[in-house]
């Protein structure tokens, strides 16, 4: 209860924060929509997976879209407030128990922050230890800097989504393991499909790998567009990365024009 209490104290201040003022009634309705969407997501996922490993093709993994269908399966199920989807999903992720290690690090799930029908999502590795703390994705020092590369770009943090692989903090911020990232995946594809994104930018080879499921390296990941669940994807240096590395910034900061064209958006001078 105490982590339901503080999901729900998280994301009525991060609605709040995005403009949003009322949510309907209908909690159960919508929790038992979000549910089967993140289960059809995942199925269709693993259809995808199985036709990968019987295609000879080494990069079917990155051209193909995976649960592309799942957007459409929101609209069909009457769950167009996608505020109080989200809502009932970041429940159902404060309850998880699925990685022991990772719920007795915890202080509290950390599921993402944003608006709800953001055109561009940011998605990260995991939660550190401020992102723990309070509940919220990247708020320490390169949450600091993103909302930086953020406005540079012309944009607010409260016009984009910002959310991680993991939605628990692994000990000592080490790095996710591989199965903890798949059995935090439903709800990334769960969250995705809410919430419907034009663009995803990649922060870290870490996000970017596990999201696009490709064992390619960040440097030959960035500087191009890959698609996933409909939505153009791009990847970049994580805010931790350029914090010890600013050289990096320049490229960054490439990345970020590349996809402010894409977006059809003034590039800021």
């Amino acid at each position: 209860m105490a982590d339901l209490r503080r999901a729900a104290a998280q994301w009525l201040d991060s609605l709040r924060r995005g403009g949003v003022t009322h949510l309907p009634k209908r909690a159960a309705r919508v929790a038992s929509a979000v549910e089967t969407l993140t289960q059809s997501t995942v199925e269709s996922e693993e259809s995808v997976k199985a036709e990968r490993r019987a295609s000879s093709s080494p990069n079917v993994a990155l051209a193909r879209p995976v649960a592309e269908s799942a957007p459409a399966r929101v609209a069909e199920s009457g769950t167009e407030d996608r505020s109080a989807a989200l809502a009932a999903l970041a429940a159902e992720v404060a309850q998880c128990r699925r990685c022991d290690e990772l719920v007795r690090n915890r202080t509290q799930t950390v599921f993402g922050v944003g608006n709800p029908f953001a055109e561009l999502v940011f998605v990260g590795e995991a939660p550190g230890a401020d992102e723990d703390l309070r509940g919220e994705p990247f708020v320490g020092a390169a949450g600091q800097l993103l909302n930086k590369i953020i406005a540079a770009c012309g944009l607010k943090r409260e016009e984009v989504y910002i959310m991680n692989i993991l939605r628990c903090r692994p000990p000592n911020n080490r790095t996710p393991l591989p199965d903890e990232a798949e059995r935090c995946r439903p709800f990334l594809l769960g969250q995705l499909s809410i919430i419907r994104p034009k663009f995803i930018c990649c922060l870290g080879a870490c996000a970017a790998q596990n999201l696009l499921q490709t064992p390619e390296t960040i440097g030959r990941l960035r500087g191009r567009f890959f698609e996933f669940q409909g939505a153009q994807v791009i990847c970049t240096y994580h805010p931790a990365y350029l914090l010890r590395n600013p050289s990096a910034k320049r490229q960054t900061w490439e990345d970020m024009q590349m996809l402010l064209r894409a977006m059809g958006r003034e590039i800021p001078k």
